[in-house]
This record gives structure tokens, C-alpha cells and sequence, in this order.
């Protein structure tokens, strides 16, 4: 019996579906647009914020001990550099290896031979536990003596323009999300009005001889699941070579190519997985929206 009826509801979804083949490629060409934009800005602040972890691995703030200090002196100011809350490693580098390191770097190079280790200084290379406070750290290393104002390299510029695409990215994707879902319910919605409208004698009969509300709802479920699930499909694979082109196009431009995008590869199981919830919730809470004045017989 549960069989039967579920098969009943199936057809009956799927028949209303493609007998208002317009409207129902309406509502699936306007869900599809919203989940790819929603994607789109979803994956934008995903590598926004991938950059900014990247930075955080990758990025050292370097903070230059004073010249006067012996190197036994410059050592101990680790203990005071860890101090700050911000600082997840100090590594110290003696001038000595400052110098080594330039001349390995910049060997065959006759402009730079000959400097004495002496004109290096001694310097610390600093992890960080959150780039977001990097101009907090900063200060608070200068305020350290034996390093002083001036005396701390931190690329505070590239790390606040990370932050700031995260956080538009972050907000405008939400903001665009509440919207864009609200309208795919709405369009789908009114697709299924359609077909509701099409069939309120029917209902009313169906109410009349004991239906339950719930017998005839879901064959107007079903076919807003469809609708959503097609609707998930054709955005996840048109999202896909949207973001592969993107990533390309990046990948092969001289002046951005230092960009790391996330491999869609990487993500693809979470994408569909988004997708296909969205897409499924956007349907049925369309159907139900549409059917539901309908009932009251």
C-alpha cells in the first residue's frame, strides 16, 4: 500500500511537472541562476578566506634587534616576544645566518659580495596565531626594548586586503543567500499555483470524500522536489565549469597567477551536497507555500 501510494505520488508530481513545461523551465532556469550566484559568492570567500590561512602558514613578521645588543642579549628578548598573546613562534636569526642566507640567495651577484657580517643584525622571524592582528602585534613588538619603532617587517597591507574580501564576501554571500532563496521559492511556488489552480475542483472533491491534506500534498511535494533537484544538477555542473574557466583563466594571467585558487576537486562533494539540500528545500518549501490555501476547502 505505502508502495503503491508513493509510486501514485511520483507520477502525479512528475506529470504536473512537465504538463506546465514553461513555467516549470522558468522556475528551474531562475533556481538555477540563484544557486549559481549563491555558489559563486559562497566560493569567493571560501579562497578568501584559504588566501588568508595560506598568508597566516606562510607570512613572518621579521622584527630587527637593536645594534648595540650582543647576540647573548638579543637572545633573551624571545622570553618578551612570546609574552604577547598573538605570537605563536619566535625563531631567532643571528646575523651570521641573516648574512648567509642574503649571500645564498643573491650569489653571483657582485653588488652584494663582500659585506661583513657585522652590517647585518640579528632578527626574529614570528609566527602568528591570528593575521588578523597583525598591526596589534606589530606595535606591541616595537614597544619591546631592544627593538624599538621601525624595526618590525609586516606585510599588514596584503593582510588586511585578505581580510576585508573574506569579510564582504562573508556578508554579501549571506545577504544574497536570504534573497536569493526567498525568490526561487517564490518562482516555484507560482509555478505550482498553476497546476493547483488547474486542479482545485478536484481537491476540493478529494477533501470532500476524506482525503487527508496530506494525500494531496505530496504529489505537489514531489514534483517541487523534482523541480529542485533538476534545478541542482544543471547548477552544480554549470558552477563547476564556471569555476574550472575562472581558476584557468587566473592560473594563466601573468599579473594575478600568484593567486592559489582551491582546486573544485578539492570541494566538489560539499558543492553537491549544498546544492542539492538548497535545491531540495527550495522546492518542496515552494510547493507547500503554493498549496496550502488550496486545502482549505
Amino acid at each position: 500500500m505505502i508502495g503503491r501510494n508513493i509510486f501514485y505520488f511520483a507520477r502525479e508530481g512528475a506529470y504536473n511537472m512537465f504538463s506546465h513545461g514553461f513555467m516549470s523551465f522558468a522556475a528551474v532556469g531562475i533556481t538555477v541562476a540563484c544557486l549559481i550566484i549563491m555558489g559563486t559568492f559562497t566560493l569567493v570567500a571560501v579562497n578568501a578566506n584559504a588566501m588568508l590561512e595560506e598568508l597566516e602558514d606562510q607570512n613572518q613578521m621579521l622584527a630587527f634587534v637593536d645594534k648595540s645588543l650582543t647576540e647573548e642579549e638579543a637572545r633573551e628578548l624571545e622570553r618578551e616576544i612570546l609574552k604577547i598573546d598573538n605570537v605563536a613562534k619566535a625563531t631567532f636569526i643571528s646575523n651570521s645566518e641573516a648574512a648567509a642566507a642574503f649571500r645564498e640567495r643573491y650569489e653571483g651577484e657582485e653588488l652584494y659580495t663582500g659585506i661583513p657580517d657585522s652590517n647585518y643584525r640579528h632578527r626574529y622571524a614570528i609566527d602568528l596565531k591570528d593575521i588578523g592582528l597583525i598591526a596589534q602585534t606589530k606595535a606591541a613588538l616595537e614597544a619591546i626594548p631592544g627593538i624599538g619603532p621601525g624595526n618590525v617587517n609586516a606585510a599588514e597591507v596584503e593582510a588586511q586586503g585578505f581580510i576585508t574580501i573574506r569579510n564582504v564576501a562573508g556578508v554579501v554571500c549571506a545577504v544574497l543567500i536570504a534573497v536569493l532563496f526567498l525568490v526561487s521559492v517564490f518562482i516555484i511556488a507560482n509555478t505550482i499555483k498553476l497546476t493547483t489552480f488547474d486542479r482545485r475542483d478536484e481537491i476540493a472533491i478529494m477533501k470532500m470524500v476524506g482525503a487527508t491534506n496530506w494525500f494531496i500534498r505530496w504529489p505537489f511535494v514531489f514534483e517541487g522536489f523534482l523541480l529542485g533537484v533538476f534545478s541542482a544538477v544543471i547548477a552544480f555542473f554549470l558552477q563547476w565549469g564556471l569555476y574550472v574557466a575562472v581558476a584557468r583563466s587566473v592560473a594563466s594571467n601573468d599579473t594575478i597567477n600568484l593567486i592559489n585558487i582551491v582546486p573544485f576537486e578539492n570541494m566538489w562533494t560539499y558543492v553537491a551536497a549544498i546544492f542539492a539540500g538548497a535545491g531540495m528545500l527550495i522546492g518542496v518549501g515552494g510547493s507547500l507555500s503554493a498549496i496550502r490555501k488550496f486545502l482549505q476547502v
